[in-house]
């Protein structure tokens, strides 16, 4: 079967600038990536995030033009490709398993894609000042969320407090799990007391406290056991399965995350599950701002891994100008609502 594939540009914008420790964003570049065997087609997203992503971006678009251009010996570079642009891999590979389905977008047939089941996710509570924090908290609630992740480390750290602190005299432990995301914001000199102050919170984790290659601080931290570690960022530069292996092994934290777009895809993010089963290390999957496009394939895949455990879809609605989908949040739950249609893209 001979394929044909092309890609175009995909600009999404937020509804309001969103704030991380690296910075504040207002759009989210990609693109689309359509594969085609002359009956059907098949849609995947390329997703990055500058500043994050491993991706080469200064020839990702040429490099992209002449994956679509071989797309028939995909198979054979694929692996040359994952080492400077894994957000193809992911693109590619998500549009191949559309087309397998003859464009349908159901990439796996389960009970998410089928809309009988929802997939647990937490509620994202972007950084801003204290006032524009506790506004998303209360419309979180107020949706039914019982699991929020709050991202911190890029305001005052007594005002992020402050904030927790009122959750906790809300709800408890047992009500409302917090978790905690700071994308590497605390430091050698900082990290310890900062963690020790945020444990008074009843913190169910915390991801990438400190910037990524500090093997040795790292599991210092860890094997403080103030709060439980989520290795995040750390993965994404690691390509080879042995410095995959060392890392868990010699780290050893009790969760990591995995982003598929940024990890090189379905498959490779598999490969992080498998070696983090070996040490009895757990996992959450969770979004990296992709469009309807790339969360509809990454929510499908991971209702094939597990159904229980709240996973970190929640980014869909983020955007202004998002591709119009069956994809629902509900009560604290991603559905696929079958009487909803994808927009023509």
């Amino acid at each position: 079967m001979s394929l044909a594939a092309h890609y175009k540009p995909l600009e999404l914008k937020f509804k309001i600038p969103v704030l991380t420790s690296r910075g504040a964003m207002e759009y989210k570049n990609g693109f689309l990536v359509f594969v085609t065997d002359g009956n059907s087609t098949g849609v995947g997203e390329c997703s990055f995030i500058e500043g994050l992503s491993r991706d080469n971006l200064d020839n990702l678009e040429s490099v992209l033009g002449e994956v679509c251009s071989n797309i028939n010996s995909w198979e054979s570079f694929n692996e040359t490709i994952f080492l400077s642009h894994p957000s193809i891999c992911f693109a590619v590979e998500t549009a191949l398993l559309d087309l397998q389905s003859g464009g349908a977008k159901m990439l796996f047939d389960n009970q998410f894609s089928r809309g009988e089941k929802g997939i647990p996710i937490n509620g994202l509570i972007w950084m801003g000042d204290v006032n524009f924090m506790i506004e998303q908290l209360n419309h979180k609630m107020a949706e039914g969320f019982r699991c929020l992740k709050l991202k911190v480390g890029a305001v005052d750290f007594e005002d992020e407090c402050l904030i927790l602190e009122g959750i906790r005299s809300e709800f408890d432990a047992s009500e409302i799990e917090l978790r905690l995301d700071a994308n590497g914001a605390f430091t050698r000199d900082d990290v310890f007391k900062k963690m020790k102050k945020l444990s008074k919170f009843q913190i169910h984790s915390i991801e990438q406290p400190i910037k990524p290659n500090q093997w040795e601080l790292m599991r210092a931290i860890v094997d403080e056991n103030i709060i439980d570690i989520a290795l995040d960022e750390e993965l994404i530069g690691i390509t080879v399965e042995s410095q995959k292996e060392a890392l868990l092994d010699f780290v050893n934290p009790k969760y990591i995350i995995l982003k598929p777009s940024l990890i090189g895809g379905l498959k490779r993010s598999e490969d992080w599950m498998r070696l983090a089963g070996k040490y009895n290390i757990e996992w959450w999957a969770t979004s990296a701002l992709e469009s309807n496009i790339g969360l509809n394939a990454i929510a499908q895949w991971v209702y094939n891994q597990t159904d229980d455990v709240v996973q970190g879809l929640g980014t869909g609605s983020l955007y202004l100008n998002n591709i119009s989908s069956p994809l629902v949040v509900n009560n604290g739950y991603l559905h696929y609502d079958k009487n909803l249609k994808w927009d023509a893209i």
